[in-house]
């Protein structure tokens, strides 16, 4: 057996979980998923996310391309490798944002390669191809599977560690959105149940393997707005509310040995076209909310300080790993971003529970659907090339510094909005 599988092997069988070491606090809880580096140093963002998509990080080991060590490169599976470009380009975005000392925080995710050999491996076996984004469940039922996610994991923690001369890798998130997996987190059509028996799995695997190399690890749940109610696009063998997935998530965390698990949110206004969450009718500030928006953040801080939740006494930390607003093409849209932007900073602030807002996204994206949640507009004929910065990116930038307040009460007060 690969001697790093064996370290897997191990791993899960433990039995004892010991409690994390405590995190050095970040120094703001301002973040961005970012796509230009120098204007997210400028923005003084202190929280980034990085998508890796597992499969896409390997290739293949033959005679004609031995494995090359010297290079980073580790083999996962027999015949297969984390590739030393794959490696390059993760450092290429790392470096100049752990230099700047930004909270890391990766995004693990398996999109369907289309190597049947590595897909096999990846992803669960009732992953359907028919999946709207390739975005598959990871195969943790059996030894094999189990495995080859653990080796992949454990190298890019052993290379992004606290030792790493590249940077350190703080956060883990497993998956995306898994309340609406079947957009994101695919196992064919399934069963609450079934969900949970398959990602709490995973998660607890990726906490075994990264907190050997890192005691201050934190691995997290990721969950989109939807709370009480589900996404409705869909039927309910395909996606589920996070209040009753994060429920039956944290039973069977409990009946396996209780271990630290936390929460990536996605609180979206309940209409991603309209920003002013303000307005949200299915977000009310009650246990039973259909959704949990910006508007009523305090409904998810408080789930997770419900006695039957803690662990070790404390709730479970939440960052808030996506969300933006949309800027509607009219002349009040920038102003309404803006606005959104400064009473969900406020919101967030005051809450001891969330550790970070990281803002989606950087530029306009000519493929999401329409929306324009960028803090920049993009060339007319792009996919993504900055153009313009909207009113709130200089929002962004000072408010968390003493600029702040008076910012932020402006941009609040310019779309009608006062402080009680």
């Amino acid at each position: 057996m690969i001697p790093g599988l064996l370290l897997v092997a191990s791993l899960i069988a433990a039995q004892e979980v010991a409690p994390p070491a405590q995190a050095p606090e970040a120094k703001s809880k301002k973040g961005l998923q970012v796509q230009m580096v120098d204007d997210a140093i400028a923005l003084g963002i202190a929280h980034a996310t990085l998508n890796v998509q597992l499969g896409h990080v390997l290739r293949p080991v033959t005679e004609a391309a031995p494995l090359r060590p010297e290079s980073g490169e580790v083999l996962v599976a027999p015949g297969r490798a984390v590739s030393a470009g794959a490696l390059a380009s993760l450092d290429a975005q790392i470096r100049p944002l752990a230099a700047a000392d930004v909270e890391l925080t990766f995004i693990l995710l398996g999109r369907a390669t289309g190597d049947p050999e590595i897909d096999a491996l990846l992803l669960d076996p009732r992953y359907d191809p028919s999946a709207p984004n390739r975005l598959g469940a990871f195969r943790v039922l059996d030894g094999e599977g189990r495995a080859f996610l653990g080796a992949i994991v454990g190298a890019l923690a052993t290379r992004y560690g606290p030792e790493s001369d590249v940077g350190h890798v703080r956060g883990w998130i497993v998956g995306n959105e898994v309340n609406s997996h079947w957009w994101w987190y695919n196992l064919g059509r399934a069963s609450l149940d079934e969900v949970v028996r398959a990602y709490e799995p995973a998660v607890r695997l990726v906490h075994d393997v990264v907190s050997t190399t890192d005691p201050t690890a934190r691995v997290y749940v990721s969950l989109e707005h939807h709370w009480n109610a589900r996404f409705a696009a869909g039927g309910a063998d395909q996606s589920c509310g996070g209040s009753p997935l994060l429920s039956a998530f944290a039973e069977r965390a409990r009946v396996g040995g209780d271990f630290p698990w936390h929460v990536a949110f996605h609180p979206y206004p309940e209409d991603l076209f309209d920003c002013r969450f303000w307005e949200d009718t299915t977000a009310p500030h009650d246990p039973d909310a259909p959704r949990v928006t910006f508007r009523n953040l305090d409904v998810l801080t408080g789930w997770l300080a419900r006695d039957g939740v803690l662990w070790k006494g404390q709730p479970r930390r939440v960052i808030l790993s996506e969300q933006g607003f949309h800027c509607r093409d009219d002349a009040t849209g920038p102003r309404d971003q803006a606005a959104a932007f400064a009473l969900a900073w406020r919101n967030v602030a005051a809450l001891d529970g969330i550790d970070a807002f990281i803002y989606h996204r950087h530029v306009d994206h000519a493929h999401e659907g329409g929306l324009r949640f960028g803090l920049w507009t993009r060339e007319p004929d792009s996919v993504a090339t900055a153009a313009t910065r909207r009113p709130i990116w200089e929002l962004l930038r000072v408010c968390d510094t003493p600029d702040g307040d008076a910012a932020l009460d402006a941009a609040l007060e310019a779309a009608g909005i006062f402080a009680d």
